[in-house]
This record gives C-alpha cells, structure tokens and sequence, in this order.
C-alpha cells in the first residue's frame, strides 16, 4: 500500500515538475528569442530564421531609441513615478486595508460593499477626464500618481492578509500603551512584507508599463513617460516604413536602412521589461508568499 502512495506520489511530483518545466521554456524562449532580434540588424531580420541568435549582430536598433532627445528625460519621469507613486500607494492601501480590518470600525461593512462597488462600475472615460481637468492635474505629473494612489483589489488583499494577524498581538500592544498608527507602524507593517513586496510589484509594473496616461492626459512633452515616448516613436517609425514602401523611387533608400519597425519593436520591449527583470530577484521571497494570500483557510 505504502509503496503504490509512494509510487503514485513520485509520478505527481514528475508530472508537475515536467508542466513547471514547459511552463518556464514558454516564457523563457520568446524572450530570448525577442532579445535576440533586437540585436540583429532590421532589414536582415526581416528574412526570417533567427531563433536565439542574432545572425547579423548590431546595436543600431537600440542606438535609433536612445538617439530621441526627450529619452533620458522621460526615463527620469518613469522612474520618478513609479518610485513615488509606489511608495504612497503601498503605505495608503495598507492604511485603508487596515482600518477595514479593524473590527470596531462603525459601518465597516458598508464601507468594504462601496468601495468594492466602486471596482465593478465605473464612471467611463470621459467623466474620469472631466474631472482630472477640473482637479487641474491634466498635463502635470500628478496625473500618474494621485489618480492612481488607491486599488480596490490591492485594498482587498492587503485586508485578507492582515486578517490572519493574530488580534492577540495587537492586544499586548495596546496594553503596552502604543497607539492605533503605532501599531500599524511598528507591528503591521514589519510583519507583512510579503503583501507590501507583492503590491509594491503590482503598482511598480503598472506604474512602468503605463503609457496610455502620457498619452490622453499629458500634452507637455518633457513630461512624457518612457513608455509613451517609445510607444509614439514606434508610431512614427512603421509610419515612415509604410510611406516608403509606397515610394517606388525610394527603394534604393529602403535597402540603407538597417533599422525597421519591428526590430526597434523588440528593442523597446527589452527596455521597458529590463528593469521589472532586475528588480523581481530582490523581492521572490516575499512575492511567493504574497501571491499565496487568502489560498488556505484555517
């Protein structure tokens, strides 16, 4: 009997290190694949058979992005927001989540019903710019941050895992005198980091990835993310391809050009992961048990 549990046991542990196994080859190789033609030249990628090699080696694509003079400036404002922007959401959920946790807040229940209404419906887009225009955080850098301080969903699984905090370690603190914020401060807040880790990603990525922002509520420039400056210069890149592929007289112009609109593509898609790539190491430990939140009830 034992040795058939056992059996059975190995064959389970096989079978889902193989599935983990594809699963990790399925996202590993397009993105080596990825990387791979960002650094080929455009025209000669354009012929196909490149897997995870470039056959023709050359950083012109990534030259052509770096060549755009509001790159470095939109790379400070990235980075500024989402820095920024991750701080102050991360401590103000975790404040919200707090206080809907707390048993003897009056209408707590109400107040969990309304605000996760509010994640089901929502006003549209037009109402939403309305009244960014009349907060008068259009085209100024605010506008990525303050409409985005607080996520319904972030709210809710910062509560759940404040839940499973016993009461009992709240309760020798305020026996010791510390106050409701110093509890928070010093005793919630150190004991989950996991939950912050694993929100702190969320917003960070959202923050970073974000370009329709820069796009519909930014006029300025200067005050363009990254990810909307390389989204508009992708824009303009298969926009110039597509009017000289239209030219029957540009031909011998097409041949000189080793950049094309795909390959800066792929350019672009290592820049804007790179640094999430090199930020997601630091904090595994604490996002593996964060994303396990709420999956087992005791």
């Amino acid at each position: 009997m034992f040795d058939e549990h056992d059996k059975t046991w190995r064959f389970f542990k096989i079978f889902n290190l193989i599935i983990v196994a594809l699963l990790c080859l399925s996202i590993i190789l397009p993105f080596l694949n990825i990387l791979a033609l960002s650094l080929n030249e455009g025209t000669d990628a354009q012929r196909g058979g490149i897997s995870f090699f470039p056959r023709e080696f050359s950083f012109e694509n990534y030259i052509e992005v770096f060549k755009q003079s509001t790159i470095l400036n939109a790379f400070g404002i990235s980075l500024f927001r989402t820095v920024v922007g991750t701080i102050i959401s991360v401590f103000l959920t975790a404040m919200a989540a707090y206080a809907l946790k707390t048993k003897t807040l009056p209408g707590r229940k109400f107040i969990t019903f309304f605000i996760f209404f509010t994640m089901l419906f929502s006003g549209g887009i037009v109402p939403y710019y309305l009244v960014l225009t009349e907060l008068h955080l259009t085209n100024t850098i605010w506008v990525y941050i303050i409409p985005s301080l607080y996520s319904v969903w972030n709210i809710l699984i910062m509560r759940t895992f404040f839940l499973q905090i016993p009461d009992s370690i709240e309760e020798a603190a305020r026996i010791d005198g510390c106050s409701e914020f110093q509890i928070f401060l010093k005793i919630i807040l150190p004991m989950s980091k996991p939950v912050i880790a694993t929100i702190g990603l969320f917003n960070a990525v959202a923050h970073w990835n974000d370009w329709f922002s820069g796009s519909f509520y930014v006029r300025n420039p200067e005050l363009k993310p990254l990810a909307t400056i390389l989204q508009e210069m992708l824009t303009r890149q298969q926009a110039l391809a597509d009017a000289l592929m239209k030219n029957s007289g540009a031909y011998e112009l097409i041949e000189k050009i080793t950049v094309t609109g795909d390959s800066l593509k792929m350019a672009t898609i290592i820049l804007v992961v790179a640094p999430i790539i090199m930020i997601y190491p630091f904090i595994q430990k604490y996002f593996v048990k964060g994303v396990n939140i709420g999956s087992v009830k005791e």
